[in-house]
């Protein structure tokens, strides 16, 4: 078997695919976590196995408490333990300014955002708490840090996201266990990029000192990092990927 069991958040396209083929092609099964994207799933499945990896499919909604535990005791089931949790899983968000914004709407998606990082993390320490060694990695975004009109649900929801990474990683640290963020610019090939307006997109790729949108290959090659040993001793940080737009 592989060297490390990786599930992965939402992982039948975007950022959550590419993070499964890079984990899988460092040698690590991949669990290709969907909702309702079961063909999409399995297709990321597939091209893994056939590159020689090895992949499981599993459905689940990442912010029901029955589903998460399913999730975790199926990877269990098959493999024996799991080693890295990457939350990727994007919650629905509205596109709207502040003076637009509903409180519903605002606590709605801070609810799902906090509530799937809490029931996910909480699912798999556990047994990374017993086997003294885990990793965990959570995908959040620069709207965090650097504001922009229309996005104050996901940035604010993100934000909060940052802390409770951050209170994660202080109290599992002596366990063996790391927990960082990955925060990415607008990636291309994504939900929220598809969201956006093409000529937005053009100003955002113009205002990248590297001249383009991040791609989700760039922040997996970053997701896998922080899932491997060459990270350590890195615990609680925010990594940016966005060419240099947001240098903290």
């Amino acid at each position: 078997m592989s060297d490390q069991v990786c599930l992965i958040t939402g992982s039948s396209r975007g950022i959550g695919a590419a993070s499964a083929r890079e984990l899988a092609a460092r040698g690590h099964g991949v669990v290709v976590n969907h909702r309702d994207s079961a063909t999409d799933a399995e297709a990321v499945a597939q091209e893994v196995r056939a590159a020689g990896g090895a992949a499981l499919v599993v459905q689940g909604d990442v912010t029901d408490p029955g589903d998460v535990a399913r999730m975790v005791d199926a990877v269990v089931g098959q493999w024996g333990r799991l080693d890295v949790l990457v939350h990727n899983a994007m919650t629905p968000f509205p596109v709207t300014s502040f003076a637009d914004l509903s409180w519903e709407q605002l606590g709605t998606k801070l609810d799902q955002e906090m509530r799937a990082a809490h029931l996910l993390t909480h699912a798999v320490l556990p047994g990374m708490i017993d086997r003294g060694y885990g990793r965990l990695v959570y995908l959040s975004t620069g709207l965090s840090r650097r504001p922009r009109n229309g996005m104050i649900a996901l940035g604010v929801a993100k934000a909060a996201l940052d802390s409770f990474v951050r209170y994660v990683a202080a109290e599992v640290a002596p366990h063996g266990i790391t927990a960082n963020i990955v925060a990415p610019s607008t990636v291309e090939d994504t939900a929220v990029s598809e969201r956006l307006p093409e000529e937005l997109r053009a100003q955002l790729a113009a205002a990248t000192p590297m001249r383009r949108l991040a791609r989700p290959e760039d922040v997996a090659r970053t997701v896998a990092y922080f899932a491997s040993d060459d990270a350590a001793f890195t615990t609680g940080s925010w990594a940016p990927v966005n060419g240099g737009l947001i240098m903290p």
